[in-house]
Parts: structure tokens; C-alpha cells; sequence
């Protein structure tokens, strides 16, 4: 197990600058009021492909051999992992095979096929999609893209967090969502050497709590197939992924469906920006948990704006 350290996020940041947008940050006064905290909104749902991941699929991707490259690469994704992975190949003209659930959004999975990728469903459980993935493999031989789980990948992601704290000053902690982990380890990555000080939150949807539970029983729990509005938080840590998370973040805080969608909606109405329900897991968790942040300028990853508008949570 490769664990990235902060050289490797500088070299990803150099990597997919011409690739990957340096995300706005958004205040709202009325969130600011609701919740007693200065908030700053890192809005990745802005960023290439409309989600974070963006950072890490093209870290991995351009940084394959020209030899690596010709096989081209796989993933499984509920969604925003493909349909980047599929943009950074597109990027560099390669082949891109994604298992995505069935049940994954119909707008996610055209996504990845506007970009160029190939889409092999699977039934949606961890263990099916592990399944199909090694077929595609089998058949390709093409590199694998671990959604998460990939030193890359986290490097990539941690890019995210280094702009962050560039763009504003005195931050008091970071609040990331969390399914398997990789925007949370890279932003542990990031911050445990550029601002140790600044705490790090994970927030997770009460219905797909295996990093919660994972977080308190001190070892990796895993679930197989959780349903949550949230589609991108429903897959489990890995070991790389919880090295990061077992070691530097403070506190895990859950939020139920209906609080999801209701922060979803706030952010939609006072910011005017349109963020899917993971993005909004954060900001419930935050208005749950106001002692924890009250007094305090806090930086809220919004990971991404990837929605199908004909089945928003609200209608």
C-alpha cells in the first residue's frame, strides 16, 4: 500500500492544472446566521465534469506510461468517479470501461458515455460490482482506477484542500463528505502538513454509516449495499482511505435522509447554486450539530453537481 504524502499532492496540483478548474469559494449570510459559523463553500460542483474527482482521475490518468495509456482504464463508480475518469481519458485519448450500479442516475451515466467511456452495469452491491469489474479487466487489461482506494487518486483529491486554505485565511476546521473516503483523505493529506491546526469533519448520511461506525469501533466496517439519497457516499472505506481517517480526522457526524434533503435545498435556494445530495451532507450535519461549529470559520467541501433534474429528492 503506496500512502501519498504532500510532495505527491504538489506534483498532482502541477499535473492537472490545465485540466482541472481552481473552484470558487461562496459565503451566504442567512447560512452563516442558521448555523452561527462563518461558512465558506469550496464549490467543486463548478469543477471539470461537476465533481471533485475530476482532481484525482486525471492525476491518475496523466500520469500513466505512454505504455499504461494505449490499454487504457476501468473503474467502478455509482457515477462521479466514472464520468471523470472518462473525462481525463478523453483528455488524453484513451479508452475508459466504467461498472456502474443499474440503479446509478440515468443523467450519470449518460455522463460518462458524453465523455467518451463505456458503461457495464452491475447490480448495486459492493460485491457485484467487484465481480463484474474483474471480468472488465480480464477482457481489457486496461488500468485500474480505484475510485478511491489509489494513492493517485487521494493525491489528486488533496488539491482541492491546498487551494482551500490559499483562498481563505484562519480556517477553523474543514467539513468533507464521506463515503469511501477519498475526498476526506486527501484533505487529511493536505492539511496535516499545510494547517495542522485546522480540524477535519467527515459527514455521512445516517443510512449508509459504516465510516461512522467504522470511526467508533476504531476498524473498518463495511456495508454492502446501504440505500441513501446520497448515491456517491454509499460505498465503504478501504484500508488506504482509513489509514487517512483513523489518524487525522476528529469527528464523523451523520445526517438523516429528509436533513440531507432539506440542506440540499437550502443551498440550492441561498447560494443559487445546484449541488446533488452528497454535496449537502456537510452543511445537515453542520445545522444538526451547531455547538460543534458555532464561533467558528469553517470550510465545507461541496463535492459535486451531478443530479438528475427529472428526479430531484424534493419532487
Amino acid at each position: 500500500m503506496k500512502i501519498p504524502t504532500i510532495g505527491d499532492m504538489l506534483t498532482a496540483r502541477g499535473r492537472i492544472a490545465a485540466c482541472c478548474h481552481h473552484t470558487p469559494v461562496l459565503t451566504s449570510s442567512l447560512l452563516n446566521v442558521m448555523t452561527g459559523a462563518q461558512l465558506y463553500f469550496k464549490c467543486e460542483n463548478f469543477q471539470k465534469a461537476g465533481a471533485f474527482k475530476a482532481r484525482g482521475a486525471s492525476n491518475a490518468v496523466f500520469g500513466l506510461s505512454k505504455d499504461q495509456a494505449k490499454k487504457g482504464v476501468a473503474t467502478h463508480s455509482s457515477g462521479n468517479h466514472g464520468t471523470c475518469l472518462s473525462y481525463a481519458a478523453g483528455r488524453r485519448g484513451i479508452p475508459c470501461t466504467v461498472v456502474m450500479p443499474r440503479t446509478a442516475p440515468q443523467a450519470k451515466k449518460d455522463a460518462v458515455k458524453g465523455y467518451g467511456g463505456r458503461v457495464v452495469e452491475c447490480e448495486p452491491s459492493t460485491s457485484s460490482r467487484e465481480a463484474v469489474f474483474a471480468d472488465v479487466v480480464a477482457e481489457t487489461a486496461a488500468e485500474f482506477v480505484h475510485p478511491y482506494n489509489d494513492h493517485r487518486v487521494i493525491a489528486g483529491q488533496a488539491t482541492c484542500a491546498a487551494e482551500l486554505v490559499e483562498q481563505v485565511e484562519g480556517l477553523d476546521a474543514v467539513v468533507a463528505p464521506i463515503g469511501g473516503g477519498g475526498m476526506v483523505s486527501g484533505t487529511c493529506l493536505t492539511l496535516s502538513s499545510l494547517a495542522p491546526k485546522v480540524k477535519i469533519f467527515a459527514a455521512e448520511p445516517e443510512k449508509a454509516d459504516d465510516a461512522y461506525r467504522s470511526f467508533k469501533a476504531g476498524h473498518i466496517i463495511a456495508d454492502d449495499a446501504p440505500e441513501t439519497v446520497a448515491d456517491g457516499l454509499k460505498v465503504p472505506l478501504k484500508e488506504l482511505t482509513w489509514h487517512f481517517v483513523s489518524r487525522y480526522v476528529s469527528d464523523i457526524h451523520t445526517a438523516s435522509e429528509q436533513e440531507i434533503v432539506d440542506a440540499m435545498k437550502l443551498i440550492w435556494k441561498r447560494l443559487k447554486i445546484v449541488i446533488e445530495p452528497s454535496s449537502a451532507v456537510p452543511l445537515a450535519t453542520i445545522l444538526k450539530h451547531p455547538e460543534v461549529f458555532a464561533g467558528k470559520r469553517i470550510g465545507v467541501i461541496l463535492t459535486g453537481g451531478n443530479v438528475d433534474l427529472e428526479k430531484l429528492p424534493w419532487s
